[in-house]
């Protein structure tokens, strides 16, 4: 059960989180959103593809981190002074896993219910990355934030500047039907076979269609850009195919 509290630093002055990555700290999941915010980056490393969220219909921006369900092939239990992130094997982790324990809330002022409410970092206590000895802490002795917290603060930000930005952009590639079904479809070494499908993807077909007055609008919106990160990133499967038969080939369960 959660335990919500939001954040401050009377409260929670000694308090500290595990910046790790780990299965046991739930990070063993095969895919998680992301956001046109955080896509120059995401895209060097991850699959980017879509699909719709069954509950509200609306498109949602996917990032894999396996082919199989509960598989998260980024987890890696290498010397953690060779990684950026402890526990992940890649230099930068989409906001939505990055964010932990952590999310942003609202908060209106009692006093003054007509004020509109403001966005607060809140952390909910039952998290397994949450109270942790050796983890990092929160705010310095003067109250002031820590490091790692600037950068939570900035890994939620990202999220919640891309929920609308990344919703528009899913907007402005159904409306010029930019998006087409994908399947992945991998013969592994020990000749397993893994389809993955209900994903879809950038189709560079129909965007280098597009007319010139579609483009120039895709491309001031900086949704041209974030089409090609998209498709591109597709590359990126071969890198999990190459994990994946390294995994099987160690006899990693």
């Amino acid at each position: 059960m959660s335990k919500i509290e939001s954040l401050n630093n009377i409260d929670h002055e000694n308090l500290k989180v595990n910046p790790g990555y780990s299965a046991e700290l739930g990070d063993d999941v095969s895919s998680t959103v992301t956001f046109i915010t955080e896509f120059s980056e995401v895209q060097k490393e991850y699959p980017i593809l879509c699909r719709k969220d069954p509950d509200s219909g609306n498109y949602q921006a996917v990032v894999l981190f396996g082919l199989q369900k509960d598989e998260n092939l980024y987890l890696s239990e290498v010397d953690p002074t060779r990684q950026k992130h402890h526990g992940w094997c890649a230099e930068y982790v989409p906001a939505a896993l990055a964010r932990g324990p952590f999310f942003i809330g609202v908060k209106r002022d009692s006093y003054n219910v007509k004020e509109d409410p403001r966005p607060v970092v809140q952390i909910d206590l039952a998290h397994p990355k949450a109270r942790c000895d050796d983890g990092r802490i929160l705010f310095q002795k003067n109250g002031g934030h820590s490091s790692y917290l600037i950068y939570i603060t900035a890994v939620l930000n990202t999220i919640n500047d891309g929920v609308s930005l990344t919703k528009s952009m899913f907007e402005a590639f159904n409306r010029y039907d930019l998006l087409e079904a994908v399947t992945i479809d991998v013969e592994l070494l020990n000749k397993d076979r893994i389809k993955i499908k209900g994903f879809e993807t950038v189709s560079t077909e129909r965007l280098s269609n597009l007319s010139g007055d579609v483009l120039e609008e895709l491309n001031k919106s900086g949704f041209l850009q974030a089409a090609y990160f998209m498709a591109t990133s597709m590359s990126n499967v071969k890198k999990l195919i190459g994990w994946k038969n390294r995994k099987n080939s160690e006899g990693v369960k």
